[in-house]
């Protein structure tokens, strides 16, 4: 099964090719896609136009590369608890525009359906398009907004992020289950290239999101975690979310929140997405009763990591050691790993990424979809030879093999999954 290659006319409208074969890119370079990397696309998913990029596909005839002159490239993007295997495959014209922060997975169509080069990797269903009533969730923000009339944070999760963003997590949270957000920080102690909530006004990508603008306190922290932690099924709370800066900013907050929640309820899990860039912050949460952290990265190595973080009074070494602090309380630790295919599976990567492993003892890799121009990331890390990839499935197979107990994933886990059957006990 070989899907054709699909093409845009630059009006909305998308249309396959039947003379070339969708290909996938991996780095900077083009690759034929194995057969076992195409699925169907996955609900929630949708395709882009990608303007002033040409698609480079297969002559279905000659078996040649070449470009598509029809219209403009098509990628597609793969909702969570789906990780991208390889890029769309194009060639970019000078004068094109950098592309918004979203992924830009491989796709193609085949048989009256399109296919995308992806894996399911995750069995939690709570970021399903599916699960998503908007009567409900209407309803559920408004009594949110009236139960918590003065609460800041509330009505910032539920009016910014809820309802104008639509945000999965707020989300769940108006529908009160699963995974709460809860963000906390306004400020930020790295400059992140792709940040999603704060981009320099001379830059030529704009942020998709606007950023917290205030330091919420304890008492507006705890007044609506506490109902959901004793309530909501499978409950979770995460400070550090994507319309925010970085949480351990503000950790004498959190840490005094978390000792507040755990007086009203033992119930749940409390965790913190994050850099990582604190680890003294890290083990204060930890002694406060935090029990999950998620530590953010594009790559396992400084030399990737560090032009991409662009970080203030850190560095990289940092990540292992708040790691590292977090599994010596017992918690959980887990890495949102962002796969970017040619980067990620390369022999460099994967020694790189197997050594902290070993050195964390860490509990999980979420295989993140990485969002952002690749081309444009490409350049602003300065990274133009990037090695022979293996692939992203090959690589996955190699760590899983190795570190059988290390678990795959998208999401943080409820309690009950990391107590539990990992497997069998998620979000239903």
């Amino acid at each position: 099964m070989t899907p054709y290659l699909l093409y845009s006319d630059g009006k909305g409208n998308i249309y396959e090719d039947e003379t070339l074969y969708a290909i996938g890119r991996s780095g900077w370079d083009a690759f034929e896609v194995p057969e076992e990397s195409w699925i169907p696309l996955p609900d929630g998913g949708n395709l882009y136009e990608l303007p002033g990029r040409k698609a480079i596909g297969i002559d279905a005839h000659t078996g040649e590369m070449r470009l598509c002159d029809k219209g403009w490239a098509v990628a597609a993007f793969v909702p969570p608890a789906h990780t991208g295997l390889f890029l769309a495959a194009y060639e970019t014209e000078p004068d094109a525009p950098t592309l918004p922060l979203f992924c830009y997975t491989a796709a193609g169509w085949h048989h009256g359906e399109t296919y995308v080069t992806a894996v399911r990797i995750e069995k939690d269903i709570r970021q399903e398009c599916a699960g998503y009533d908007d009567e409900k969730i209407a309803s559920g923000t408004e009594h949110l907004l009236k139960a918590y009339s003065h609460n800041r944070l509330v009505r910032h999760l539920m009016e910014n992020c809820c309802m104008t963003y639509h945000c999965p997590a707020a989300r769940n949270f108006s529908l009160g289950r699963w995974e709460c957000p809860v963000p906390a920080s306004p400020a930020c102690n790295a400059n992140c290239v792709g940040c999603v909530s704060f981009q320099p006004e001379d830059e030529t990508i704009t942020s998709p999101q606007d950023r917290l603008a205030f330091k919420p306190t304890v008492e507006e922290i705890v007044e609506f975690t506490v109902p959901h932690l004793q309530t909501a099924p499978f409950p979770i709370i995460s400070f550090g979310q994507g319309c925010e800066g970085e949480p351990l900013l503000m950790w004498e907050t959190l840490a005094e929140a978390i000792r507040e929640i755990r007086k009203h309820t033992g119930r749940g899990s409390i965790n913190i997405n994050t850099n990582g860039s604190k680890p003294e912050a890290v083990r204060a949460l930890c002694e406060a009763g935090l029990n999950s952290i998620r530590v953010s990265t594009n790559s396992a190595r400084s030399e990737i990591y560090t032009p991409y973080y662009r970080p203030n009074n850190y560095a990289f070494e940092d990540l292992a050691e708040s790691l590292k602090v977090a599994r010596s309380f017992g918690a959980w630790t887990s890495i949102n790993y962002f796969v970017f295919p040619g980067v990620t599976d390369t022999e460099a990567e994967y020694e790189a990424l197997r050594k902290l492993i070993r050195e964390t003892d860490l509990c999980m890799i979420q295989w993140r979809n990485f969002n952002i121009d690749p081309d444009w990331y490409m350049g602003k890390i300065g990274l133009y030879e990037t090695g022979d990839p293996m692939g992203v499935l090959n690589l996955m197979d190699l760590i899983h093999e190795e570190f059988p107990h290390l678990k795959f994933g998208y999401f943080n886990p409820p309690m009950e999954r990391m107590k539990g059957n990992y497997e069998v006990d998620f979000a239903h």
